[in-house]
């Protein structure tokens, strides 16, 4: 798998991900660079194999950073692995990216390369989307499936102290290797947040599964490992319970979505609140491209509304 990194000819953009070529991105983005008046510019595509060799990211992270016409990128599925492999190579790393380990956005100002975690807020504009302020006062929890760096932003904002009590009652995560579990169990005891966290070892989808099965009523369940985009599959068997009254989030929103199927599967019998990735992706993409263009882009009101609707039409 070869990188392309041949030097840009306009102002560009680049998508670091795994299958970057399949994404609605690609003709999305020139409408959204019309509306946004960002003149000649272009998106770029660069696929890595989930956990690359650390010197193709470094590769990557050096040519962005010494051609004059790359302005910066977007990473996603190796938000993680981008930070440990690089973090040297940035003039600046935001602090609560260096804390967190990964890094989401990449740009420029006045010739330093910048690095940031754009999910912490990102994934809670969209949490936010379509989850009532007084959803957790019911004593409902949350299991998040996967350990990355989309896991650990949203981990990080359901303990934040600005929500008071309305918070989960518990915080669950669950992975396949324990590495990425010890990242986050330290992180959140830096965070010194009164929500409790349980890490789970889930190598088997079966032992998921039966940490579904106890969660209360309204509890939220997030796929957030990838699978049915990156990898096939889900980290859930098709003998899971989802929790009574509750709420599914899958990441994505292409590929196989068998999680998400899952959950349809349910949605009358335990009356669930079902959503995919749409809105996550859509401000994911629209917080990167303000840092790399350099534009103020809301994240609510009649623009944000109006970029939704572009991409709508493209997805």
């Amino acid at each position: 798998m070869s990188l392309d990194l041949r030097p840009a000819l306009k102002p560009t953009m680049y998508f670091i991900g795994v299958t970057t070529g399949k994404s609605s991105i690609n003709r999305i983005f020139p409408e959204w660079a019309r509306r946004l008046e960002l003149g000649e510019c272009e998106l770029r595509g660069l696929d890595f194999r989930p956990h690359d060799d650390p010197a193709r990211y470094r590769a990557a992270v050096d040519f962005i950073k010494r051609d004059p016409l790359s302005l910066g990128a977007l990473v996603t599925t190796h938000k993680i692995d981008v930070c440990t492999a690089c973090r040297d190579q940035f003039d600046e790393l935001e602090r609560l990216s260096a804390s967190m380990g990964e890094i989401s956005s990449i740009y420029k100002r006045d010739g330093r390369l910048h690095a940031r975690a754009a999910d912490p807020w990102t994934v809670g504009y969209s949490l936010d989307s379509f989850l009532p302020p007084s959803h957790w006062r019911s004593g409902a929890e949350v299991f998040i499936l996967g350990a990355g760096g989309s896991a650990v932003a949203l981990a990080w904002h359901l303990s934040k102290s600005k929500y008071g009590l309305d918070r989960p009652a518990h915080i669950h995560v669950g992975n396949r290797t324990s590495p990425r579990l010890d990242h986050l169990a330290k992180l959140h005891f830096e965070w010194r947040t009164p929500v409790p966290l349980a890490c789970h070892l889930v190598p088997d989808p079966r032992d998921a599964d039966r940490i579904a099965a106890k969660l209360p009523p309204g509890s939220l369940i997030v796929n957030a490992t990838g699978l049915g985009k990156d990898a096939p599959g889900s980290p859930l068997t098709d003998a899971v319970q989802f929790p009574e009254r509750g709420v599914v989030w899958e990441f994505n929103y292409r590929g196989d979505l068998i999680f998400l199927a899952q959950a349809r599967a349910q949605r009358e019998t335990r009356q669930l609140q079902i959503e995919d990735g749409w809105t996550y992706f859509l401000h994911g993409w629209t917080r990167v491209i303000a840092d790399v263009f350099n534009r103020e882009i809301p994240t609510q009101g009649p623009l944000f509304e109006e970029l939704g609707r572009i991409a709508a039409g493209n997805r």
